[in-house]
Protein backbone atom coordinates (compact mmCIF):
# COMPACT_ATOMS: atom_id res chain seq x y z
CA UNK A 1 0.00 0.00 0.00
CA UNK A 2 1.74 3.12 -1.18
CA UNK A 3 -0.84 5.76 -0.46
CA UNK A 4 -2.82 6.52 2.67
CA UNK A 5 -4.25 10.04 2.63
CA UNK A 6 -5.03 9.82 6.34
CA UNK A 7 -1.36 10.56 6.99
CA UNK A 8 -0.67 7.19 8.60
CA UNK A 9 0.35 4.28 6.43
CA UNK A 10 -0.72 1.42 8.66
CA UNK A 11 -3.08 2.61 11.40
CA UNK A 12 -6.07 3.24 9.16
CA UNK A 13 -5.77 0.23 6.86
CA UNK A 14 -8.60 -2.29 7.06
CA UNK A 15 -7.50 -5.49 8.78
CA UNK A 16 -7.55 -7.43 5.52
CA UNK A 17 -4.92 -5.06 4.08
CA UNK A 18 -2.77 -5.17 7.20
CA UNK A 19 -2.53 -8.94 7.04
CA UNK A 20 -1.94 -8.81 3.30
CA UNK A 21 0.97 -6.45 3.88
CA UNK A 22 2.47 -9.03 6.25
CA UNK A 23 2.00 -11.79 3.69
CA UNK A 24 -0.36 -13.49 6.16
CA UNK A 25 -3.47 -13.67 3.94
CA UNK A 26 -4.29 -16.80 1.98
CA UNK A 27 -6.07 -16.08 -1.31
CA UNK A 28 -9.11 -18.33 -1.77
CA UNK A 29 -10.33 -18.26 -5.37
CA UNK A 30 -13.74 -19.91 -4.97
CA UNK A 31 -14.91 -19.82 -8.61
CA UNK A 32 -14.01 -18.30 -11.95
CA UNK A 33 -17.69 -17.88 -12.85
CA UNK A 34 -18.64 -14.21 -13.05
CA UNK A 35 -20.38 -12.98 -16.21
CA UNK A 36 -19.51 -9.31 -15.71
CA UNK A 37 -16.80 -9.10 -18.43
CA UNK A 38 -15.08 -6.02 -16.99
CA UNK A 39 -12.58 -4.80 -19.57
CA UNK A 40 -9.79 -4.58 -16.99
CA UNK A 41 -10.29 -8.07 -15.49
CA UNK A 42 -6.86 -9.73 -15.03
CA UNK A 43 -8.13 -13.28 -14.33
CA UNK A 44 -6.28 -15.82 -16.49
CA UNK A 45 -7.88 -17.80 -19.29
CA UNK A 46 -7.23 -20.95 -17.27
CA UNK A 47 -9.55 -19.69 -14.53
CA UNK A 48 -11.94 -17.25 -16.21
CA UNK A 49 -15.56 -18.49 -16.28
CA UNK A 50 -14.49 -21.90 -15.00
CA UNK A 51 -15.98 -23.26 -11.78
CA UNK A 52 -12.68 -24.19 -10.15
CA UNK A 53 -11.17 -23.51 -6.73
CA UNK A 54 -7.65 -22.49 -5.71
CA UNK A 55 -6.00 -21.71 -2.38
CA UNK A 56 -3.16 -19.42 -3.43
CA UNK A 57 -1.86 -21.44 -6.41
CA UNK A 58 -2.90 -24.85 -5.04
CA UNK A 59 -5.95 -26.52 -6.67
CA UNK A 60 -8.59 -27.37 -4.07
CA UNK A 61 -10.30 -30.72 -4.61
CA UNK A 62 -11.12 -31.41 -0.97
CA UNK A 63 -11.30 -29.46 2.28
CA UNK A 64 -7.92 -30.79 3.36
CA UNK A 65 -6.24 -29.04 0.41
CA UNK A 66 -7.51 -25.69 1.66
CA UNK A 67 -6.53 -26.29 5.27
CA UNK A 68 -3.10 -27.64 4.35
CA UNK A 69 -2.35 -24.53 2.30
CA UNK A 70 -3.39 -22.25 5.17
CA UNK A 71 -1.20 -24.21 7.58
CA UNK A 72 1.76 -24.26 5.18
CA UNK A 73 1.94 -20.44 5.15
CA UNK A 74 0.82 -19.96 8.75
CA UNK A 75 -2.10 -17.88 7.45
CA UNK A 76 -3.69 -15.40 9.85
CA UNK A 77 -6.55 -14.73 7.46
CA UNK A 78 -8.15 -15.45 4.10
CA UNK A 79 -9.29 -13.24 1.23
CA UNK A 80 -12.16 -14.76 -0.77
CA UNK A 81 -12.21 -13.81 -4.42
CA UNK A 82 -13.12 -14.98 -7.94
CA UNK A 83 -14.85 -14.65 -10.45
CA UNK A 84 -17.85 -13.69 -8.42
CA UNK A 85 -17.79 -15.51 -5.07
CA UNK A 86 -21.45 -14.88 -4.26
CA UNK A 87 -22.55 -16.88 -7.30
CA UNK A 88 -21.44 -19.82 -5.16
CA UNK A 89 -22.87 -18.55 -1.87
CA UNK A 90 -23.27 -21.96 -0.19
CA UNK A 91 -19.66 -22.79 -1.02
CA UNK A 92 -18.46 -19.47 0.39
CA UNK A 93 -20.39 -19.93 3.62
CA UNK A 94 -19.12 -23.49 4.04
CA UNK A 95 -15.50 -22.39 3.56
CA UNK A 96 -15.88 -19.49 6.00
CA UNK A 97 -17.21 -21.89 8.65
CA UNK A 98 -14.49 -24.42 7.87
CA UNK A 99 -11.71 -21.86 8.31
CA UNK A 100 -13.20 -20.33 11.45
CA UNK A 101 -13.74 -23.75 13.04
CA UNK A 102 -10.18 -24.81 12.26
CA UNK A 103 -8.26 -21.62 13.06
CA UNK A 104 -10.62 -19.78 15.40
CA UNK A 105 -12.48 -16.47 15.36
CA UNK A 106 -9.23 -14.50 15.04
CA UNK A 107 -8.65 -15.92 11.55
CA UNK A 108 -9.71 -12.82 9.60
CA UNK A 109 -11.80 -13.35 6.47
CA UNK A 110 -12.66 -10.73 3.87
CA UNK A 111 -14.63 -11.13 0.65
CA UNK A 112 -14.74 -9.30 -2.69
CA UNK A 113 -17.99 -8.98 -4.60
CA UNK A 114 -19.21 -7.11 -7.67
CA UNK A 115 -22.81 -7.75 -6.60
CA UNK A 116 -25.01 -5.88 -4.12
CA UNK A 117 -26.26 -8.66 -1.80
CA UNK A 118 -29.48 -8.12 0.13
CA UNK A 119 -29.73 -8.13 3.92
CA UNK A 120 -30.53 -11.84 4.05
CA UNK A 121 -27.35 -12.81 2.21
CA UNK A 122 -25.27 -10.38 4.23
CA UNK A 123 -26.71 -11.81 7.46
CA UNK A 124 -25.82 -15.35 6.39
CA UNK A 125 -22.26 -14.28 5.61
CA UNK A 126 -21.91 -12.42 8.88
CA UNK A 127 -23.34 -15.33 10.86
CA UNK A 128 -20.90 -17.73 9.18
CA UNK A 129 -18.03 -15.53 10.39
CA UNK A 130 -17.22 -13.05 7.59
CA UNK A 131 -15.31 -10.06 8.99
CA UNK A 132 -14.94 -7.68 6.05
CA UNK A 133 -16.59 -7.07 2.68
CA UNK A 134 -15.24 -5.15 -0.32
CA UNK A 135 -17.70 -4.00 -2.95
CA UNK A 136 -16.71 -3.69 -6.60
CA UNK A 137 -19.52 -1.73 -8.33
CA UNK A 138 -19.50 -1.34 -12.13
CA UNK A 139 -17.78 1.78 -13.45
CA UNK A 140 -20.95 3.33 -14.88
CA UNK A 141 -22.64 3.33 -11.45
CA UNK A 142 -19.84 5.02 -9.53
CA UNK A 143 -20.88 8.69 -10.08
CA UNK A 144 -24.44 8.05 -8.84
CA UNK A 145 -23.79 5.13 -6.49
CA UNK A 146 -25.78 6.81 -3.71
CA UNK A 147 -28.96 6.26 -5.73
CA UNK A 148 -28.29 2.60 -6.55
CA UNK A 149 -28.85 -0.72 -4.79
CA UNK A 150 -25.12 -0.77 -3.99
CA UNK A 151 -25.74 2.06 -1.55
CA UNK A 152 -28.42 0.01 0.22
CA UNK A 153 -26.17 -3.06 0.38
CA UNK A 154 -23.16 -1.12 1.66
CA UNK A 155 -25.24 0.49 4.41
CA UNK A 156 -26.75 -2.87 5.44
CA UNK A 157 -23.30 -4.48 5.59
CA UNK A 158 -22.09 -1.74 7.90
CA UNK A 159 -25.15 -2.06 10.13
CA UNK A 160 -24.46 -5.78 10.51
CA UNK A 161 -20.99 -5.04 11.85
CA UNK A 162 -18.96 -5.92 8.78
CA UNK A 163 -15.90 -3.81 8.04
CA UNK A 164 -17.11 -2.32 4.77
CA UNK A 165 -15.49 -0.64 1.82
CA UNK A 166 -15.23 -0.23 -1.93
CA UNK A 167 -12.32 -1.64 -3.91
CA UNK A 168 -11.94 -0.70 -7.58
CA UNK A 169 -9.17 -0.02 -10.09
CA UNK A 170 -7.78 3.51 -10.16
CA UNK A 171 -9.33 4.54 -13.48
CA UNK A 172 -11.74 7.40 -12.84
CA UNK A 173 -11.29 10.35 -10.49
CA UNK A 174 -15.05 11.04 -10.61
CA UNK A 175 -15.57 9.35 -7.26
CA UNK A 176 -17.32 12.09 -5.29
CA UNK A 177 -20.44 9.97 -5.01
CA UNK A 178 -18.46 6.97 -3.75
CA UNK A 179 -16.54 9.05 -1.23
CA UNK A 180 -19.73 10.72 0.01
CA UNK A 181 -21.35 7.32 0.60
CA UNK A 182 -18.27 5.94 2.35
CA UNK A 183 -18.06 8.97 4.60
CA UNK A 184 -21.65 8.30 5.63
CA UNK A 185 -20.87 4.72 6.70
CA UNK A 186 -17.23 5.28 7.73
CA UNK A 187 -16.08 2.89 5.04
CA UNK A 188 -12.72 2.53 3.32
CA UNK A 189 -11.82 3.07 -0.33
CA UNK A 190 -9.14 0.87 -1.91
CA UNK A 191 -7.85 1.87 -5.33
CA UNK A 192 -5.78 -0.71 -7.16
CA UNK A 193 -3.26 0.35 -9.77
CA UNK A 194 -4.55 -0.68 -13.19
CA UNK A 195 -2.41 -3.52 -14.52
CA UNK A 196 -1.89 -5.13 -17.89
CA UNK A 197 -2.33 -8.90 -18.02
CA UNK A 198 -2.43 -11.52 -20.75
CA UNK A 199 -6.23 -11.44 -20.74
CA UNK A 200 -6.91 -7.68 -20.59
CA UNK A 201 -4.01 -6.34 -22.69
CA UNK A 202 -6.01 -5.86 -25.89
CA UNK A 203 -8.93 -4.11 -24.14
CA UNK A 204 -6.65 -1.75 -22.22
CA UNK A 205 -4.70 -0.84 -25.37
CA UNK A 206 -7.98 -0.26 -27.22
CA UNK A 207 -8.89 2.34 -24.59
CA UNK A 208 -5.57 4.12 -24.90
CA UNK A 209 -3.77 2.76 -21.85
CA UNK A 210 -0.03 2.14 -22.09
CA UNK A 211 2.41 0.53 -19.63
CA UNK A 212 4.40 2.84 -17.37
CA UNK A 213 7.61 1.44 -18.88
CA UNK A 214 9.04 -1.68 -20.49
CA UNK A 215 9.63 -3.40 -17.16
CA UNK A 216 6.23 -2.77 -15.58
CA UNK A 217 2.72 -4.10 -16.12
CA UNK A 218 1.23 -1.01 -14.44
CA UNK A 219 -0.85 1.29 -16.64
CA UNK A 220 0.38 4.85 -17.04
CA UNK A 221 -1.83 7.44 -15.30
CA UNK A 222 -3.50 5.08 -12.85
CA UNK A 223 -1.34 6.13 -9.92
CA UNK A 224 -1.99 9.79 -10.71
CA UNK A 225 -5.77 9.19 -10.58
CA UNK A 226 -5.47 7.93 -7.00
CA UNK A 227 -3.18 10.82 -6.09
CA UNK A 228 -5.76 13.37 -7.20
CA UNK A 229 -8.36 12.21 -4.67
CA UNK A 230 -8.74 13.27 -1.06
CA UNK A 231 -10.34 10.94 1.47
CA UNK A 232 -9.03 9.95 4.88
CA UNK A 233 -9.58 6.24 4.35
CA UNK A 234 -8.28 6.01 0.80
CA UNK A 235 -5.55 3.47 0.14
CA UNK A 236 -3.68 2.97 -3.12
CA UNK A 237 -2.35 -0.51 -3.82
CA UNK A 238 0.38 -0.36 -6.45
CA UNK A 239 1.47 -3.00 -8.91
CA UNK A 240 4.94 -2.80 -7.41
CA UNK A 241 3.59 -3.52 -3.95
CA UNK A 242 1.83 -6.67 -5.10
CA UNK A 243 4.97 -7.99 -6.77
CA UNK A 244 7.67 -6.75 -4.43
CA UNK A 245 5.97 -6.96 -1.03
CA UNK A 246 2.74 -8.95 -0.96
CA UNK A 247 3.96 -12.10 -2.73
CA UNK A 248 7.43 -11.97 -1.19
CA UNK A 249 6.13 -11.69 2.36
CA UNK A 250 3.72 -14.58 1.78
CA UNK A 251 6.55 -16.72 0.42
CA UNK A 252 8.71 -15.87 3.43
CA UNK A 253 5.99 -17.07 5.80
CA UNK A 254 5.63 -20.28 3.83
CA UNK A 255 9.39 -20.77 3.70
CA UNK A 256 9.79 -20.37 7.47
CA UNK A 257 7.07 -22.94 7.98
CA UNK A 258 8.29 -25.51 5.45
CA UNK A 259 12.09 -25.14 5.34
CA UNK A 260 14.15 -28.16 6.26
CA UNK A 261 17.14 -27.78 8.58
CA UNK A 262 19.56 -27.42 5.67
CA UNK A 263 17.44 -25.18 3.41
CA UNK A 264 18.54 -21.56 3.08
CA UNK A 265 15.75 -18.97 2.88
CA UNK A 266 16.51 -16.06 0.56
CA UNK A 267 15.34 -12.46 0.95
CA UNK A 268 12.68 -13.21 -1.69
CA UNK A 269 11.27 -16.15 0.29
CA UNK A 270 12.65 -18.87 -1.98
CA UNK A 271 14.55 -21.94 -0.76
CA UNK A 272 18.09 -22.82 -1.85
CA UNK A 273 19.61 -26.28 -1.35
CA UNK A 274 21.94 -28.77 -2.97
CA UNK A 275 20.83 -31.81 -4.97
CA UNK A 276 23.02 -34.87 -5.49
CA UNK A 277 21.95 -37.63 -7.85
CA UNK A 278 23.64 -40.95 -7.06
CA UNK A 279 24.76 -43.14 -4.18
CA UNK A 280 26.58 -40.65 -1.98
CA UNK A 281 25.29 -41.11 1.56
CA UNK A 282 28.47 -42.81 2.79
CA UNK A 283 30.62 -40.04 1.33
CA UNK A 284 28.51 -37.40 3.09
CA UNK A 285 28.84 -39.20 6.42
CA UNK A 286 32.58 -39.63 5.97
CA UNK A 287 32.82 -35.89 5.30
CA UNK A 288 31.15 -35.26 8.66
CA UNK A 289 27.63 -34.31 7.52
CA UNK A 290 25.14 -34.88 10.34
CA UNK A 291 21.86 -36.71 9.58
CA UNK A 292 19.78 -33.53 9.84
CA UNK A 293 21.95 -31.97 7.12
CA UNK A 294 20.73 -34.22 4.31
CA UNK A 295 17.65 -36.06 3.12
CA UNK A 296 17.85 -39.22 0.97
CA UNK A 297 14.94 -40.38 -1.18
CA UNK A 298 14.68 -42.42 -4.40
CA UNK A 299 18.38 -42.21 -5.16
CA UNK A 300 18.55 -38.43 -4.71
CA UNK A 301 20.07 -36.54 -1.80
CA UNK A 302 19.00 -33.03 -0.82
CA UNK A 303 21.44 -31.19 1.39
CA UNK A 304 22.82 -27.74 2.19
CA UNK A 305 23.99 -25.99 -0.95
CA UNK A 306 27.44 -25.38 0.52
CA UNK A 307 27.92 -29.06 1.34
CA UNK A 308 27.10 -29.97 -2.26
CA UNK A 309 29.52 -27.30 -3.45
CA UNK A 310 32.41 -28.32 -1.18
CA UNK A 311 32.10 -32.01 -2.06
CA UNK A 312 31.31 -31.51 -5.77
CA UNK A 313 34.70 -32.71 -7.04
CA UNK A 314 34.67 -35.91 -4.96
CA UNK A 315 31.04 -36.59 -5.81
CA UNK A 316 31.73 -36.31 -9.52
CA UNK A 317 34.54 -38.87 -9.19
CA UNK A 318 32.05 -41.49 -7.98
CA UNK A 319 29.60 -40.69 -10.79
CA UNK A 320 27.20 -38.32 -9.03
CA UNK A 321 25.53 -35.29 -10.55
CA UNK A 322 25.62 -32.19 -8.34
CA UNK A 323 23.57 -28.99 -8.58
CA UNK A 324 22.08 -26.19 -6.53
CA UNK A 325 18.36 -25.47 -6.77
CA UNK A 326 16.36 -22.37 -5.90
CA UNK A 327 12.60 -22.91 -5.77
CA UNK A 328 9.39 -21.53 -4.34
CA UNK A 329 8.60 -22.92 -0.88
CA UNK A 330 5.09 -24.03 -1.79
CA UNK A 331 4.11 -27.66 -2.31
CA UNK A 332 5.67 -28.81 -5.60
CA UNK A 333 7.10 -25.29 -5.82
CA UNK A 334 8.30 -23.94 -9.16
CA UNK A 335 12.07 -24.12 -9.64
CA UNK A 336 13.43 -20.60 -10.10
CA UNK A 337 16.97 -21.61 -10.98
CA UNK A 338 19.10 -24.77 -11.17
CA UNK A 339 22.89 -24.43 -11.28
CA UNK A 340 24.98 -27.55 -11.97
CA UNK A 341 28.44 -27.86 -10.46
Amino acid sequence: MEKDNSGSFFNFLPEGCRLCYKGAKMVLFVTGICGKNCFYCPVSNERREKDIIFANERPVKRDEDLLEEAISMDALGTGITGGEPLLRLERVIRYIKLLKNKFGKMHHIHLYTSLAPNRGILESLRKAGLDEIRFHPPQNMLPTIGRTYYSVSIKEAKKLGLCTGVEIPAISNDLNGVISLLKEVDGFLNLNELEFSETNFAELKKRGYVPVDDTSCAASGSKEVAGSLDYGKLHFCSSRFKDAVQLRERLKRTAKKSARYFDEITDDGTLVYGVIEGNCVNLLKEAGAQEEMFEYKNGIVNTAWWIARDLAAELKKIGCKVSVIERYPTKNGIIVEMTPF
